[in-house]
């Protein structure tokens, strides 16, 4: 960015900014403060601007990571035939950053496609984990498909709308809202890495890579990813949700309390699928209290 910044860029902790080779994809993240680690891992279409404001609040007292994944933010966004664009390589990249800065007594701060992403890393680096917080995600093959993200997987058609009109992360300023509207320097940044055809290679292939049929690869995956949550059951739990989602609806909410029903929940009855932008005072208080519960 330069001098004459944006006004999304005046949100956005550029001085955090770093980046990581991922053989030979560069991918960003931010990393601020020092102390235990609040590893951010965002979904489809947010990036790491998403949690702009756990930086802001927290990196005071932590070290704050907000990645940005292949083909997302600020990192590279090679095409199809150079990454593979599926859970799996998402995970491996993760955990490629999480040994490389050597990351430990890490809470997790997970959303959307960033749960399944995040828990799949955590589950391999146990020992590194220490707590875990999810907003609307899941980590289980999807029960259900939203009609209109259905329509955006028919072929051809819905890449074409997705890539070149901007049908999935253009909308999802206003729909991923209820209780707010985003200001639109908010909604300025949430869309600025995703401004041409180009850009939106991640925003079509996550909605590629959600798995309806056990045919698919990331079927067999979630599934795995399932079975694992109990690896992760004696972690302490936040667990913050948006009640008027309807991606990640509640019954997604009550999947994971079956998993873990010792979770702390945070029901947010007016809240939508974008959480933190929708109602960011109370997720962070809610997160600052469940840190301080679980310090070491």
């Amino acid at each position: 960015m330069n001098r004459a910044q944006p006004d999304w860029g005046r949100l956005y902790p550029e001085s955090a900014s770093r980046f990581w080779q991922a053989g030979k994809i560069k991918m960003h993240y931010l990393d601020q403060g020092s102390g235990p680690v609040i590893l951010c891992v965002h979904g489809n279409p947010t990036w790491s601007f998403y949690y702009r404001e756990v930086v802001r609040q927290f990196s005071a007292t932590h070290r704050v990571i907000a990645v940005d994944h292949v083909g997302c933010g600020l990192s590279d966004k090679p095409t199809r035939r150079d990454f593979a664009y599926t859970l799996a390589s998402h995970r491996d990249n993760l955990i490629g950053l999480i040994d490389h800065r050597d990351l430990g007594n890490i809470t997790l701060l997970a959303h959307d496609w960033g749960g399944a992403i995040g828990l799949s890393a955590a589950v391999e680096r146990v020992p590194r984990v220490s707590g875990i917080v999810l907003l609307n995600t899941a980590a289980f093959p999807p029960p259900y498909m939203p009609k209109r993200i259905g329509i955006l997987r028919t072929p051809l058609v819905g890449s074409f709308a997705i890539r070149a009109l901007n049908a999935f992360a253009g909308p999802a300023v206003t729909m991923a809202m209820s209780k707010n509207k985003l200001a639109p320097n908010v909604a300025a940044g949430l869309l600025h890495p995703y401004r041409n055809w180009h850009d939106r290679v991640a925003v079509d292939s996550f909605v590629r890579d959600i798995p309806m049929t056990p045919s698919h690869p990331t079927y067999a995956l979630l599934e795995k990813l399932e079975r694992d949550l109990v690896t992760l059951r004696h972690l302490p739990k936040q667990l913050i949700w948006g009640m008027k989602d309807w991606c990640f609806r509640p019954e997604c909410l009550d999947r994971f309390i079956q998993h873990w029903p010792d979770a702390n929940v945070e029901r947010l009855d007016d809240v939508g699928h974008y959480v933190i932008e929708d109602a960011p005072e109370v997720t962070i208080k809610v997160m600052r209290k469940f840190l301080a519960s679980n310090a070491s």
